[in-house]
């Protein structure tokens, strides 16, 4: 089944853990750990997982996940695993490559978002869709080049320099449309710019959330990260996107559950709620 001239596929491409008490934030951890167990370093399981759209002329990867060029101290310290699950495996079990990639789609450069997006071959850093055009909002941009102290350890050059040197960037303003028949919604709570494509036909919305509700833990509006910069805004526009996607049935596609792939949403005792959760497969399954 398709969404508009999209077919839609979910690319799992690592497996890592991050610190529950940043991902929650304010959230006491007796409240957080009864959705997200934390192991002995105190690091919640989670995935990244891309979104492949698939058209008569394109092929469109949402996020690259943390790619392959990471130290074993950085391996250990973010429980980083691509040898269960890798970028390259996951496209190739879905009959596709990184040569047929037309388009990336960068909804912000954080390492665990942009990280695929190069990857190492003979010791030297090359892009890893040779013949794709990545698409970075411009704002997005500028931030990632000249960072506050508190998220500098978020952006590595190493993810978009050789981009740079091959031309292969395109920064746009992300307010409108870029791609046919993909509409993108900026973000500002999380990170400065952060894109979230949206396809829709008549029948169906589909979100991908990126880090505005990386987790389906993250539905309730006070749930938010303490990487977000401005955790008061993540709230305001979390209230926005829900408020819709509850009344338009839309789906939303999370990036870093490593149990919930697709979700919708329902608004119960004054507070959203994860109504249903299945496999983005499942769902057109039963829909085609």
């Amino acid at each position: 089944m398709k969404i508009g001239e999209y077919s839609l596929y979910s690319v799992e491409t690592s497996r890592f853990g991050l610190d529950g008490g940043a991902m929650f934030g304010i959230i006491p951890k007796p409240l957080w750990e009864r959705k997200a167990p934390a192991d002995s370093r105190n690091r919640i399981a989670m995935v990244t997982r891309s979104l492949l759209l698939v058209s008569e002329k394109r092929k469109v990867l949402v996020d690259t996940g943390n790619g392959d060029k990471w130290s074993s101290k950085y391996k250990s310290l973010y429980n980083i695993d691509t040898t269960s699950v890798n970028l390259e495996n996951s496209l190739a079990r879905l009959g596709f490559s990184a040569e047929t990639i037309t388009d990336v789609i960068c909804t912000h450069l954080h390492f665990d978002h942009a990280g695929g997006n190069t990857r190492l071959q003979e010791g030297k850093v090359v892009p890893t869709f040779p013949n794709a055009t990545y698409w970075i909002q411009a704002e997005q941009w500028d931030l990632a080049r000249n960072p506050s102290e508190k998220d500098r350890g978020s952006f590595l050059p190493e993810n978009w320099e050789v981009l740079t040197e091959n031309n292969m960037l395109r920064f746009i303003d992300g307010k409108e449309p870029f791609l046919p028949g993909i509409d993108i919604l900026l973000t500002y709570g999380h990170t400065t710019g952060m894109m979230h494509p949206i396809v829709r036909d008549t029948q169906s919305t589909l979100m991908f959330m990126a880090d505005l509700i990386p987790m389906a833990p993250h539905v309730p509006l006070p749930w938010v990260m303490a990487y977000d910069l401005l955790p008061v805004r993540t709230i305001q526009e979390k209230a926005e996107i829900l408020t819709k996607a509850v009344e338009e049935h839309w789906l939303l596609f999370l990036e870093h559950d490593p149990h919930h792939e697709v979700i919708t949403v329902r608004y119960e005792d004054n507070r959203y709620r994860v109504d249903t959760s299945r496999k983005l497969n499942e769902i057109f399954a039963s829909t085609s």
